[in-house]
């Protein structure tokens, strides 16, 4: 239906997350109405973050130098680290600016179904940083089956080394409705209750 060049450039679009057919097909009209000097910067940024960008050595999140902003600044609590499975998921903690201690990225999640254990996510490399210095490891992997069997993994792991292990709360995200909520949120909910 398109040409050759066309449809490829369609069936890449169509390959990201969250993209389906329609939406390739716009995003490669889109990059053909563009003019050529857009269409080179487009392309130069995707060439320099994929090769400029690459996982902090210490907390895996991604940045472009050795070390993350987070890693590197002196102004971060050094005795928590909050472990979560994705660089979106510090960016948007991030934006709370409730948080002051170091993170931990896992890149994943522990999941048999999918054929992910626990050496193909950086549970070594959460290890090795747990030095007397941390006191407290906060799991903060999402509330789903893979983010709990997670959770529960590597604080059966910490278990004994004076670590403090917690869990972020879950709940009604605020704005919803108690009526909407399904059971599990509920339980949650009441479960990391707090006076107020």
């Amino acid at each position: 239906m398109y040409p050759v060049s066309l449809e490829e450039l369609i069936n890449e679009f169509e390959k990201l997350p969250g993209i389906g057919h329609k939406s390739a097909v716009r995003l490669a009209f889109h990059v053909m109405n563009m003019p050529e000097a857009k269409v080179e910067k487009f392309i130069g940024a995707i060439n320099k973050a994929k090769t400029n960008v690459h996982l902090c050595a210490k907390c895996q999140n991604l940045t472009d130098k050795p070390l993350c902003d987070v890693c590197a600044s002196e102004k971060r609590d050094r005795s928590t680290i909050c472990v979560m499975e994705s660089p979106k998921d510090v960016t948007a903690l991030e934006k709370t600016k409730e948080y002051n201690g170091l993170y931990h990225v896992l890149h994943g999640a522990i999941s048999p179904m999918d054929g992910i254990g626990p050496d193909d996510i950086k549970i070594k490399e959460l290890i090795s940083r747990l030095t007397p210095e941390v006191t407290e490891v906060i799991m903060a992997t999402n509330p789903t089956v893979e983010g709990e069997a997670t959770a529960m993994y590597i604080a059966r792991l910490l278990k004994g080394m004076g670590i403090t292990v917690t869990r972020i709360a879950h709940g009604i995200p605020v704005g919803g409705d108690i009526e909407f909520a399904d059971e599990v949120t509920l339980a949650r909910a009441m479960e990391g209750r707090r006076e107020i």
